[in-house]
């Protein structure tokens, strides 16, 4: 079972809403699948490694790594795997979606819309997790609320900085993230899922 992991991160790619890396960790490569921005919230050390918590998803034809930018956000994605028909998939986006605090305070006050925003989470998949998260959700990322709902009273501004974090985290410069958040904020991109304005980004940076 591997429960943390620090290396560099020495390939990354995006699609349909979450995110793979390959982290070289003495030379062996291991590949996670992390929310998108996740790697934006870690904080490299002096010699440019991160730390992953690290999930270990075993089933009877494959063995899945996931990773995290710390504790809360896997004990969130481990108590959202435990929800009937929410498996790894769902999961991952749910936290690429919404930091494990925002997920928090949604599920407190009954915010359906936030959760049926999510791609992939119809409206029966978002009151099952409003249902069944209540009460269930880690205490640790309880004391990040009041910070997650000074962020959202900022309007548009969150979707630009969790993009603009996301990118950074996937390597791009910040002058580069920078001139993709503009670009899209010019478009009326923002608000939006955090997956749709990733991929609109990545696709102007490609060009």
């Amino acid at each position: 079972m591997i429960g943390r992991l620090t290396g560099k991160v020495v390939s990354q790619d995006a699609d349909g809403g979450v995110a793979r890396v390959v982290l070289d960790v003495g030379g062996v490569g291991y590949e996670l699948t992390v929310p998108p921005g996740s790697l934006g919230r870690t904080r490299p050390d002096d010699a440019g490694r991160v730390m992953l918590w690290v999930h270990t998803h075993v089933r009877e034809d494959a063995l899945a790594l996931f990773g995290f930018s710390d504790e809360a956000e896997r004990a969130a994605f481990r108590t959202l795997i435990g929800v009937s028909n929410v498996g790894p998939k769902i999961a991952v986006a749910v936290l690429g979606a919404l930091s494990a605090a925002e997920l928090s305070r949604a599920v407190a006050r009954r915010d359906l819309a936030a959760l049926t925003a999510i791609s992939g989470v119809g409206k029966k998949i978002a009151e099952r997790l409003l249902l069944e998260l209540r009460d269930k959700l880690p205490a640790a990322a309880a004391p990040a609320a009041d910070k997650a709902a000074e962020t959202g009273r900022r309007g548009d501004a969150t979707g630009e900085e969790r993009l603009r974090s996301a990118l950074t985290g996937m390597g791009f410069k910040p002058s580069e993230a920078e001139r993709a958040v503009a670009t899209l904020g010019e478009r009326g991109q923002f608000p939006a899922p955090l997956e749709d304005s990733l991929r609109e980004a990545l696709a102007l940076l490609a060009k």
